[in-house]
């Protein structure tokens, strides 16, 4: 048995007093998620979930830490593209939807066996097992032909709810198919709940009485929400759980249990002991209140989410979140002679933690280091961008926004007032680059970039300074990440949860342009220019004016110490290694 941080005790064993994790290649901390973003082990997901869930293993891997992540390994994989296959530089902004096959048996991956998840009318459906073990960490994925693509349907659909049953029903299978049995499990969204639920079906289908094994789920269990858009929220009905996840409990106490979860239950054990539908049927359960009655620990993904986070217990308490700001795979997100600089300068442990006199060695963070940095990775991104199509020279001041395309981050706010900025584009011999995906059937997303594009190709001036990157992806987001100056972050303050795209630009020396909100909003003062105003108008105002601003610094001799500010403030928060030790300590409590 392994105490969780002995292969690097002084940086991330758990504090005196605390209550002892331990965990082993056989118990490991294991992982659920609906989605994974790793392009190197063929899984592409949505967004900065997928992302941060691939950084968390990798970080894993890196520090030896026992570790499990289960997720679907969908069999469609999509690609946003030009309707007619035109490059991004061309005057032609009609997107398409492209669907590939994938299969985990092409990406590395070895079949562990077949398991089976029933339903109230298709008996029992197959589910293939597969796995990929790498170092102390393992990946294992549920597949099915019938899976579809990621976030299929509408949230609260009952595809979605085959595809969440499935994961958790599955999953727990697939730990003792590995023969594993989890030491502590991180749901990651309530999309994750029913791994919770499997769990407790097993324990007290093997002899707990449920009392006892409610107690051990909760004590074993995270919940981490992951957004503050309460539209990702789904809830379900009893006939959908009757369908789907009735079949699935061995145990009636738990069923009876599970659907006293819902409002106005007062004949859900005849409900559930008979599996007949009876007159309260119309009431829905929302999956973020279950999950809350059997996760013991929950957490927000950074300061201000975990203070804003408004969310009520079945008696109407308000539910206490702890804060584990996101961090990133440094490794893998830093360019490789940048990483290697911050080491010479002892800026980053060997652990990739932040040093104990790291702001004392910042100063040696200087002009001249800076710019060789920043040379080497403009170089990578001018190429990336050339097989794009799109040519910029290499004395162009490059803002990049590569965000998920969603209506609180405001990817046109920087449009507002397009004759500002094609002045500010001009006179700095600058470039802006647009880099996202509009999830399929957000309608009203597509149109705002719509108007984007129209406002771009209006413009002469604009459509030579100003590029949007379809099929956006990990390869582009690292290139952006490495080669651009300066970074726009501009979510109505409030409703970002955390983000990390911020976070790998100010690893790789840009300039942070950005709201107070999410993981930004962990550090106080501002270390970075912040986007101020009581109104969005204001908002816009400011934005311009820090643009202008960055434009002077990258022309003149400020950046060294303005970089070493934002580094200074912002190192520990960043470092994947502090995050994931945040996790053990807060599941050792």
């Amino acid at each position: 048995m392994t105490r969780a941080g002995d292969t690097n005790k002084n940086e991330l064993s758990i504090s005196e007093g605390e209550a002892d994790l331990r965990l082993s290649a056989e118990r490991p901390y294991t992982y659920f998620t609906m989605e994974l973003y790793d392009q190197k082990n063929g899984i592409r997901g949505g967004g900065g979930l997928g992302v941060l869930a691939a950084d968390t293993r990798r970080v894993a891997e890196q520090l030896d830490v026992p570790f499990v992540l289960l997720t679907p390994f969908y069999p469609i994989e999509t690609h946003q593209v030009h309707a007619d296959g035109a490059s991004d530089q061309a005057a032609n902004f009609e997107l398409e939807n492209v669907a590939l096959k994938v299969h985990p048996a092409t990406n590395g991956f070895e079949h562990l066996g077949d398991t089976q998840i029933a339903t109230r009318f298709d008996q029992q459906i197959k589910i293939e097992i597969w796995q990929k073990v790498m170092g102390s960490t393992r990946l294992l994925t549920i597949y099915d032909p019938n899976f579809r693509e990621l976030y299929a349907d509408e949230g609260s659909s009952n595809h979605r709810l085959y595809q969440e049953v499935a994961l958790g029903f599955a999953g727990m299978k697939a730990l003792k198919m590995a023969g594993l049995k989890s030491n502590v499990i991180q749901l990651n969204e309530t999309a994750c709940f029913f791994a919770a639920l499997a769990r407790l079906d097993d324990l007290v289908s093997s002899g707990m009485h449920i009392f006892e094994a409610l107690k051990y789920v909760r004590d074993h269990t995270l919940y981490t929400n992951h957004t503050l858009v309460q539209a990702a929220e789904a809830s379900f009905s009893r006939a959908q759980f009757a369908e789907f996840v009735l079949p699935n409990l061995k145990s009636k106490s738990v069923a009876r249990w599970t659907m006293a979860q819902f409002p106005d239950s007062s004949d859900h054990v005849k409900y559930a002991d008979a599996g007949q539908l009876t007159s309260n049927v119309n009431a829905p359960l929302r999956l973020s209140d279950i999950t809350l009655e059997l996760a013991g620990q929950k957490s927000g993904v950074s300061k201000l989410h975990a203070r804003v986070a408004n969310y009520h217990d079945l008696d109407g308490n308000r539910i206490h979140f702890d804060a584990v700001t996101n961090g990133i795979d440094v490794v893998a997100w830093t360019m490789p002679s940048t990483l290697q600089l911050f080491h010479e300068l002892n800026l980053l442990t060997k652990y990739n933690l932040p040093t104990h006199d790291y702001l004392e060695n910042l100063p040696g963070l200087t002009s001249e280091r800076i710019w060789a940095q920043k040379k080497e990775g403009r170089a990578m991104l001018l190429k990336a961008l050339a097989d794009r199509g799109i040519n910029i020279p290499e004395d162009g001041i490059i803002f990049n926004f590569k965000r998920r395309f969603v209506d609180y981050k405001r990817p046109w706010l920087a449009f507002t007032d397009p004759a500002r900025l094609k002045k500010i584009l001009l006179e700095a011999n600058a470039y802006y680059i647009l880099a996202g995906r509009v999830h399929t059937g957000d309608d009203n997303m597509m149109a705002h970039l719509q108007r984007i594009i129209e406002v771009v190709e209006a413009d002469e001036e604009l459509k030579k300074r100003v590029f949007y990157l379809a099929d956006y992806d990990e390869k582009t987001a690292y290139a952006l990440s490495c080669g651009a100056d300066a970074a726009i972050n501009n979510p109505i303050v409030g409703l970002e949860a955390c983000g990390t795209s911020w976070e790998k630009d100010i690893m790789n020396l840009q300039i942070l342009i950005s709201t107070e909100d999410g993981g930004v909003a962990d550090i106080t003062p501002a270390a970075y220019m912040k986007i101020t105003g009581e109104t969005e108008a204001e908002e816009v105002e400011s934005l311009y004016h820090h643009m202008e601003h960055a434009c002077q610094m990258l022309r003149g001799d400020e950046l060294a110490g303005f970089l070493q500010g934002q580094i200074a403030a912002y190192l520990p928060t960043i470092s994947g290694a502090r995050m994931l030790r945040d996790y053990l300590r807060l599941l050792s409590r």
